[in-house]
């Protein structure tokens, strides 16, 4: 009795499923299923909102953003997801710089374009310098920097080109000082160029620190002839790491500068 009662279910069953009409209908209604389901999925992300960062008070450009300048404040997720250049997250906001081409408003909200780090500030280099040194700006290009190699917290050597007219002309050569700690590279326009490439200028000048007496002794040595020429020379990464402190490596370059200028 059990059986030819399964047997009668089975049948209704196959007739079901093989009329072209439910199949149909089915289809239809599991595609409708799927537009439901889809679009409330969509509604809800769209209308999900979401926590960001806002600028309390007005920030004027150059300024460090310290916590109790920002809020945070719910946007829809929409505007989130579809501005790329929102910044969504409070740490990178705190102790980061507002741009010194920019101000932010108060009520704000931040934008990548809008904060800086600390060493692409124009100013950064001359932050932090020793007493008693004195920042020295050696011009530079593509090809002297190693065709843009070097950057700030590299140590170089700087060498000196030559012409010895007193000597026939002669060229010379040769280390002058050694184990200088390069604190920014700018391009032509003041910008800073980062390791992370972050200005796309050409290399114009080097900046670094020195005592006073290194400091005079450059100046004298780009002043005293036009065939005088201070070349950078970069090392690898193991003389960085193991930098000494500045020193003059020819005590004859030094004579050959100050015999040409006068004291006063």
């Amino acid at each position: 009795m059990i059986s030819k009662k399964k047997t009668t279910a089975n049948g209704i069953i196959k007739r079901f499923v093989g009329n072209k009409n439910t199949v149909t209908i089915l289809g239809i209604l599991a595609c409708i299923a799927t537009l439901i389901i889809g679009y409330n999925w969509r509604v809800k992300i769209a209308t999900n909102p979401v926590t960001v960062p806002y600028a309390k008070q007005t920030l004027a450009s150059r300024t460090l953003i310290t916590s109790d300048m920002v809020g945070k404040i719910k946007i829809s997720s929409t505007y989130s997801s579809t501005a790329d250049n929102l910044i969504l997250h409070e740490q990178d906001v705190v102790n980061k710089y507002v741009s010194y081409k920019t101000s932010i408003p108060k009520g704000s909200l931040f934008y990548k374009e809008q904060i800086i780090e600390a060493e692409e500030m124009p100013d950064y280099a001359f932050s932090n310098i020793p007493d008693g040194y004195t920042i020295f700006s050696l011009k530079v290009d593509k090809k002297s920097t190693f065709y843009n190699s070097v950057r700030a917290g590299d140590y170089i050597d700087l060498y000196i080109l030559a012409n010895d007219e007193e000597n026939d002309g002669r060229i010379i050569y040769s280390k002058f000082i050694e184990s200088i700690r390069v604190l920014a590279v700018k391009d032509s326009a003041g910008n800073n160029i980062l390791k992370n490439g972050l200005s796309n200028g050409e290399p114009s000048e080097l900046l670094f620190a020195v005592e006073e007496y290194y400091y005079v002794l450059l100046m004298k040595s780009q002043f005293i002839d036009r065939d005088v020429e201070i070349l950078p020379l970069l090392r690898n990464a193991q003389y960085t790491k193991e930098a000494n402190q500045v020193n003059i490596s020819s005590s004859d370059l030094v004579d050959f500068i100050e015999d040409r200028c006068t004291e006063l």
